[in-house]
């Protein structure tokens, strides 16, 4: 294996110079990564149209890609599977025979998955860690970790000559969902906005009170109508949301969804969102990817490096010294203890939402 500088290393030459008819993505998880990473799909047919394109990912977030419009392939990665299973995926790498295989992930078992398939052309980032790298031949330059991770993704496109294209992500989403979400809308009097409070890590679960507060100046100051979402074990957290803006606000206005969709339900209620307010976390990109204004709040992470890009989007950092640390859990203790969370104010995610809101209320008007 051998790692090329950037001056030795040219993909576009590379792929040029033998048939590529299968391509892998390695790409299980997370939500938002995965979304962020969806682009590539586009990237890949335009590049390689007669090409067969698989990508590995995780069975509950297949309907990411099922029925995208490059024909992609899934191959089910069981993450609690077992031994059985995980020796059947390698199994089914290897017999794939692929031409060009990208690992996204960078980490122990991806590069295994990498490994396994054989695959004459074996590309990787240099964020890759756990010792992945050494199932790579290349790493593609400029994919460190100080590099935002929708750029990150998107060099890839860049080193195939196909930089030009329209960054898309273009999940499938069915008439029936797009309807549920229309119809949803059409209830509410005001504007949508649709609010993910939850979050994987401790660190970026911004505090409920603070969103309760953020929501209820919402509905009386802008006559927005609040719809929460969120995964099955965020469920609990949502209800308490609801219970605690409901109180002093018009009846209807704030309705819990959280653990009641599914992803292209989802998607399909972000297309139709006027604002979405969220931790760092996949509803906040895929808000993105549906065209939906973003209000994002970090605390641990960097909006930077993990934000989505473009100015409709207002992304809101903590201002402590340990921000963007991407610590999981607090580092700290005593009153320092998850001090981002009392930093970052809800009276200035308040300010910020509002004033946002008026500016793409007026771009609105003037288009």
């Amino acid at each position: 294996m051998t790692t090329l500088g950037k001056d030795a290393f040219d993909l576009n030459r590379r792929v040029s110079q033998r048939p590529v008819q299968r391509i892998c993505v390695i790409k299980p998880s997370a939500f938002g990564d995965v979304v962020q990473s969806l682009p590539l799909l586009n990237v890949l047919r335009a590049r390689f149209p007669q090409s067969r394109i698989s990508w590995v990912i995780n069975s509950e977030l297949t309907a990411l890609i099922d029925d995208h419009p490059t024909q992609v392939e899934p191959i089910h990665f069981e993450r609690r599977g077992g031994v059985s299973s995980w020796w059947r995926l390698l199994r089914e790498l290897r017999a794939a025979r692929f031409d060009l295989v990208f690992d996204l992930q960078g980490l122990l078992r991806t590069g295994l998955m990498m490994w396994a398939t054989g695959s004459p052309m074996r590309i990787g980032l240099q964020t890759a860690r756990e010792g992945s790298h050494f199932a790579c031949h290349n790493l593609v330059p400029g994919t460190g970790r100080d590099v935002p991770a929708h750029q990150r993704y998107w060099r890839i496109a860049e080193e195939l000559g196909m930089g030009h294209l329209l960054r898309r992500a273009d999940l499938f989403t069915p008439e029936a969902d797009l309807r549920w979400a229309q119809q949803l809308k059409t209830n509410f009097r005001g504007p949508m906005l649709v609010v993910h409070p939850g979050a994987r890590w401790e660190t970026k679960k911004w505090p409920i009170a603070h969103y309760a507060h953020v929501i209820r100046e919402a509905i009386r100051t802008l006559g927005m109508n609040a719809v929460v979402v969120g995964s099955r074990d965020e469920a609990a957290a949502a209800a308490e949301l609801v219970d605690v803006v409901q109180p002093g606000v018009p009846h209807g206005s704030v309705v819990n969804l959280a653990g009641q969709t599914s992803i292209r339900q989802l998607a399909a209620l972000m297309q139709q969102a006027d604002l979405v307010l969220s931790n760092d976390s996949g509803p906040m990109h895929l808000a993105d990817a549906m065209g939906a204004p973003v209000v994002g709040i970090f605390t641990c992470t960097s909006p930077t490096r993990s934000g989505p890009p473009g100015p409709q989007h207002q992304l809101l950092a903590a201002d402590v010294p340990c921000a963007a640390s991407y610590c999981k859990t607090c580092p700290n203790s005593g009153r320092k203890h998850l001090a981002c969370f009392r930093e970052l104010t809800p009276e200035r995610v308040s300010t910020a939402l509002r004033l946002h809101w008026t500016r793409i209320s007026s771009h609105r008007k003037a288009s």
